[in-house]
């Protein structure tokens, strides 16, 4: 299959073109509103510093449903010591920057993507947990959200289970307030561990249209914080 150049046009091929990998276009910019019409399509940004904007809608896509999370035994005793305090939305530009830096060498998250993805956040469309022990930063991650579909993007950890603990409590409130899915993008085993699948791109999208058939919340999520 061909890969397609953007133009300055708000505009993206059907995923169902994307080459077999699920790279599907090349170029344009990450601007605001091509984020939002590129998460609304199926379709993320994913590339290096000193390449151009690579566009992917992968099939299979990797996607968790909030009811089916899978939590150890293990570490449910863990939350229940609640070891850290998990909250939301009260520094953005710190976890997605900690996640960039813990990458460093081998990251998509650069200084483009932080202004970007701050710029969603300013708006509403963007939204960090994040994990603390005491009053240091220790894990979070962060996404994207439109109706009733979570993107996420990354997750970073300096101590055990910071990252896991955020994801968990995320998804959890996800749950609680009928999400319908969290999109991983791609398989990994620790994700799989905690329950999410592959499913068929085709699925992906149809289920996607159902869940922005939703108003999506904007705004800081400080209501859901754990206290």
């Amino acid at each position: 299959m061909p890969v397609y150049r953007l133009t300055r046009d708000l505009l993206f091929p059907h995923p169902s073109l994307s080459d077999e990998d699920g790279l599907l276009a090349v170029g344009g910019d990450l601007c605001v509103e091509r984020l939002l019409l590129a998460y609304g399509s199926g379709i993320f940004p994913w590339y290096e510093e000193g390449q151009p904007i690579l566009w992917w809608s992968p099939d299979p896509r990797f996607i968790l449903y909030p009811e089916n999370l899978k939590v150890s035994k293990s570490m449910e005793k863990f939350l229940r010591k609640k070891t850290y305090r998990v909250t939301y939305d009260t520094c953005f530009r710190n976890v997605i920057t900690m996640c960039g830096k813990l990458r460093s060498g081998n990251t998509w998250i650069t200084d483009g993507m932080i202004e970007s993805y701050c710029e969603l956040h300013k708006l509403g469309f963007a939204h960090s947990v994040e994990t603390w022990f005491g009053n240091d930063l220790v894990g979070g991650l962060y996404g994207v959200s439109l109706g009733k579909c979570f993107f996420g993007e990354s997750m970073f950890s300096t101590m055990d289970n910071a990252s896991k603990t955020a994801l968990i409590t995320l998804t959890r409130e996800l749950c609680q307030i009928g999400f319908h899915f969290i999109d991983c993008q791609v398989y990994s085993k620790h994700l799989e561990s905690l329950g999410a699948v592959n499913v068929p791109r085709d699925i992906f999208l149809h289920e996607l249209e159902i869940g922005l058939d939703h108003d999506t919340v904007r705004g800081t999520w400080h209501r859901y914080a754990d206290s």
